[in-house]
């Protein structure tokens, strides 16, 4: 028990020498998080291409490890599985409009399956306590699910750089409040 109480503190000691770190780190998380939510079509395309640069990196270990693979029915998986991300990657960023429009599909189906799974999640913590949380959270998944599916493609250019700049707005706000929580 003392051992735990005293890595408690080691642990906090360190968050509190961190805070002015966390704070900028926040700072700066909040302002990515507005500019991506005021120009959102330039977030967007940004995204995209950045997953384009990502495919592209995973295709050159994808590919080289196909011919470390042995066995012919491996290596043409392997090879296949490094084509297709060679072509995704080449379409997200000789084609970032587009791309937006397919990476919008997907993360619609996403938030459909995460949705679907956090609502039976929480039908089967249902006699335990705050299994309403859960239900909620899927709730508000699947009402994102449908709002991106109901209005695809129509909002593509949008809804990346929303939801990015959302998710740096909380994560910008989550650190600035733990920097003032351990600020010594």
């Amino acid at each position: 028990m003392s051992t735990m109480f005293s890595n408690d503190n080691i642990f906090h000691g360190r968050l509190r020498n961190a805070a002015p770190g966390l704070f900028w780190f926040g700072l700066v998380m909040v302002l990515l998080g507005l500019a991506a939510i005021l120009f959102p079509i330039v977030a967007t395309l940004a995204a995209t291409v950045l997953v384009g640069w990502l495919l592209l990196l995973f295709d050159i270990f994808a590919l080289a490890g196909a011919f470390c693979i042995p066995g012919t029915g491996h290596f043409f998986a392997a090879l296949l599985l490094g084509l297709l991300a060679l072509a995704a990657g080449f379409f997200l960023l000789f084609s970032p409009q587009d791309g937006a429009v397919a990476l919008t599909l997907l993360a619609g189906v996403t938030f459909l399956a995460q949705g679907s799974f956090e609502m039976a999640f929480a039908l089967q913590m249902r006699p335990y306590r705050h299994w309403g949380g859960m239900l909620l959270s899927g709730i508000a998944s699947i009402m994102v699910a449908l709002f991106i599916i109901l209005l695809w493609p129509g909002i593509s250019l949008i809804v990346l750089g929303v939801l990015l700049g959302v998710n740096f707005l909380t994560t910008g706000f989550a650190y600035i409040a733990a920097s003032r929580t351990f600020r010594g």
